[in-house]
């Protein structure tokens, strides 16, 4: 199984690891799904997590943030879209989009509300984290 994680889960994750979002980066971590993204999501979530809010709230240093991107680069399959989405308004969901097609994602689970009105793309679930969390529990290891 293949999954596309928005940047707003994986900030979720970071921020509350008990939560749906951090259960499935363990789920993620243990084999459950791979993870797929592409260079504008890797760029997106490097941007959010240095935000200083966000530095802030996670009590991270620079090098605490390094060492968390480092971990999504090396494990995730990395792909480069080919095609140019606009399917919803907002430039950084159509990339969402774009890596998952790339990718041939199973699912994109995502908090953002115009991608989670698709329900569904090109054949790929576009799913919240809470619904994706126990499919991610799962999965067959």
């Amino acid at each position: 199984m293949r999954a596309v994680l928005d940047t707003n889960v994986l900030v979720s994750a970071a921020l509350n690891e008990h939560a749906p979002p951090g259960q499935i980066v363990r789920a993620w971590h243990g084999g459950a799904f791979d993870l797929v993204s592409s260079p504008e999501l890797i760029s997106e979530l490097n941007v959010v997590l240095n935000r200083p809010r966000i530095r802030s709230r996670l009590g991270w240093s620079l090098e605490d943030v390094s060492d968390f991107m480092r971990g999504v680069v090396a494990d995730a399959i990395h792909v480069i879209p080919t095609r140019r989405l606009e399917v919803v308004r907002d430039p950084d969901d159509n990339r969402v989009l774009e890596a998952a097609v790339a990718g041939a994602a199973d699912y994109i689970v995502s908090g953002d509300a115009d991608l989670l009105a698709l329900g569904v793309y090109e054949g790929i679930e576009i799913v919240s984290q809470v619904r994706f969390a126990p499919i991610s529990l799962s999965a067959d290891l």
